[in-house]
Parts: structure tokens; C-alpha cells; sequence
């Protein structure tokens, strides 16, 4: 293989890591849509909730029951979970590909939910097994390089605060 093929190669690679990245932040803004409307039924004071916005930062803990219950909340919000709380593959799939460049990932994130969402089938409580499945598909993420930055997501907080 000739240099500029590899270097094609590679640039087309860094190219779809961006482009899963972004799709990523987008999805994560776009999911917490949902989150002031979970505030109350879930139980999340106002400082739980902008613990929330700190998701991809590496030190954020997943120990509050009420964030599994939050993200239950959202997810039920955008009608992502079957009635057994489990994820809806066919919805998860088309929220993911509503947002831009979302085909790039949507395989990707339901097989990784799904993959979390058989560790802790056994947990009864939903929202800790909820909790504990997005811990788990954080990590996942990260290991894939599909997390966005805390850097990218606080800018785009920003520039939507503006709006």
C-alpha cells in the first residue's frame, strides 16, 4: 500500500472518529431534552441534576438512585423503553438516526446498551439497574472513543444558553 493510500486511509479513520464524537454530543444534548421535565418525578434536587451535565467527565459518580431514575424518566420520555423497562432496539435505533449522522452510530450504541442491559438484567430495581447499565455504556464509550469531551459539551451548553 502506497503512502498517500495509507495516509487516505488514516485521515478517513480520524475523519468517522469526529463524526461518531459529534454524533455522540448530539445525541447526549438531544436525550437531555428530557431531563427538566424527569426533575420531579425522579427526585432530583437541583444540584443532582447539574451533576447530570458533568456525564463524560471521567470523576462522575453514578452512586444516586435518583439519576438511574432520571435517565428511566428521559428514556421513557422518548419512548425508548419497552413496558419491562428494557430498551426498545427499534425505537432507540431511530431516536439515534433522527440526529445528524446518526446512522454512523446507532448500531453501535444499541448493541452497547444491549450488551449493559444483559449484565444487570437480574437488578429488580430499575433505576439502580438503569444507573448501572449507563455506567457501563459510558465505559464502553470511552473504550471506544466515543465519548465526547467534557470540553465539547460544556461549549456547546454554552452556545445553546446564548440562543
Amino acid at each position: 500500500m502506497s503512502h498517500i493510500a495509507r495516509l487516505v486511509l488514516s485521515l478517513a479513520a480520524v475523519a468517522l472518529a469526529h463524526a461518531t464524537v459529534e454524533v455522540m454530543k448530539d445525541v447526549t444534548l438531544g436525550f437531555g431534552e428530557a431531563l427538566e421535565h424527569c426533575r420531579e418525578s425522579s427526585g432530583l434536587t437541583e444540584e443532582k441534576m447539574e451533576e447530570f451535565f458533568h456525564f463524560w467527565h471521567d470523576d462522575f459518580k453514578f452512586e444516586h438512585r435518583e439519576l438511574g431514575c432520571a435517565i428511566q424518566c428521559m428514556s421513557r420520555h422518548f419512548n425508548l423503553l419497552t413496558d419491562g423497562q428494557r430498551m426498545h432496539h427499534e425505537n432507540t435505533d431511530k431516536f439515534i438516526k433522527s440526529f445528524p449522522n446518526g446512522e454512523v452510530l446507532s448500531k453501535t450504541m444499541v448493541t452497547l446498551i444491549h450488551s449493559c442491559e444483559q449484565k444487570f438484567d437480574d437488578m429488580e430495581d430499575h433505576c439502580w439497574r438503569i444507573l448501572r447499565i449507563a455506567e457501563c455504556f459510558k465505559s464502553g464509550c470511552q473504550e471506544r472513543g466515543l465519548a465526547p469531551s467534557m470540553e465539547m459539551m460544556m461549549a456547546e451548553f454554552i452556545m445553546e444558553s446564548e440562543v
